[in-house]
């Protein structure tokens, strides 16, 4: 059959991960009108998951899969802790930045994508029965786990399609209910990405029907998502951070914005590596080399996070040495 011409463009990996981040990292109900009142431990779950204790984390979320097992929140808490597993064994030290570029496809990932088509399924039923901001969050999120995965492994198409229907789906929230916070972080994301694109990827987006963004927006209900978010508070403070770092080299902002991570979780050896990223761009050598080597000593997820953040601490090291 003929293919249009755009559907056959190469997309810029640009593109495809601002796309992938811009719609996937939250795991959280709305933060007023439509509150979830989660059980106890499922907010435990969610610190084991920053603590970098990804092992308990898991377990947990099988456990609340296993007592609620038509509810989507077990199943994207697994997800997430997934999700902190593969950031840190596809992060790589590139521009003075550690954050993940590339990955293959690898076996493991089905398990992953069946997690978010299952989230997705089970807040779908929902809606049929009920029209809420909350099975609409789910379900979108069931989308944009899989949008992530998608991005980081180079499938445009997939990362286009999934991304572009959990955006609707999170748009429903906000109609339904404008004070969903935790939508807004993620809307946010969207926003801000969507408009930080070449001029190249803004044609291929259009070509595409992607909608775009805006960046002031974007930073906006980041922060209304830091202030006023359920659950998604400091996902929104990691990946602003890394935006403002990343995108608008506004260094020392990012870093005040980060360091309440550390503060809150110094466990997490991943939160240790951004914020002494931002402290070696702001030329605090001594500082950045402490805080890498803090991140190199703690223990994440398996061992073969650990071995990764060591490689990943020798990087940044040696980086610092040439200056």
């Amino acid at each position: 059959m003929f293919e249009p011409m755009f559907m056959r463009l190469s997309i810029p990996r640009n593109l495809v991960l601002s796309l992938s981040f811009a719609v996937a990292f939250s795991c959280a109900p709305s933060a007023r009108a439509a509150k979830l009142d989660l059980r106890s431990d499922a907010r435990t779950i969610l610190d084991q998951i920053y603590s970098g204790d990804l092992a308990s984390a898991l377990e947990g979320a099988h456990l609340l899969e296993q007592e609620n097992p038509e509810h989507p929140l077990g199943y994207l808490l697994e997800a997430e802790a997934l999700w902190w597993r593969i950031w840190c064994t596809s992060a790589e030290f590139k521009y003075g930045m550690t954050y993940p570029r590339r990955r293959a496809k690898l076996a493991a990932d089905q398990h992953y994508l069946d997690l978010a088509v299952k989230i997705s399924a089970l807040a779908n039923a929902q809606i049929a029965s009920a029209d809420t901001p909350e099975s609409h969050f789910y379900a979108g999120m069931g989308d944009a786990i899989a949008a992530r995965l998608y991005g980081l492994r180079g499938e445009n198409r997939a990362t286009a399609r999934y991304g572009v229907r959990a955006r609707e789906r999170l748009l429903r929230v906000r109609d339904l209910d404008p004070s969903f916070a935790d939508a807004d972080f993620v809307l946010g994301l969207y926003n801000y990405y969507a408009d930080t694109l070449s001029a190249i990827a803004r044609m291929l987006r259009f070509f595409m029907g992607i909608p775009g963004g805006n960046k002031q927006d974007g930073i906006r209900e980041l922060e209304h998502a830091m202030a006023e978010g359920t659950l998604t508070p400091l996902e929104a403070r990691f990946y602003l951070a890394i935006s403002l770092h990343n995108y608008d080299q506004k260094y020392q902002r990012a870093l005040e914005i980060a360091q309440p991570l550390v503060q809150k979780y110094p466990s997490n050896p991943l939160f240790q590596l951004i914020v002494a990223d931002l402290h070696a761009k702001l030329g605090h050598r001594q500082i950045a080399a402490d805080q890498y080597r803090v991140a190199a000593a703690l223990p994440f997820g398996d061992p073969d996070c650990h071995e990764h953040i060591q490689a990943l601490v020798r990087a940044s090291l040696a980086a610092i040495d040439k200056k």
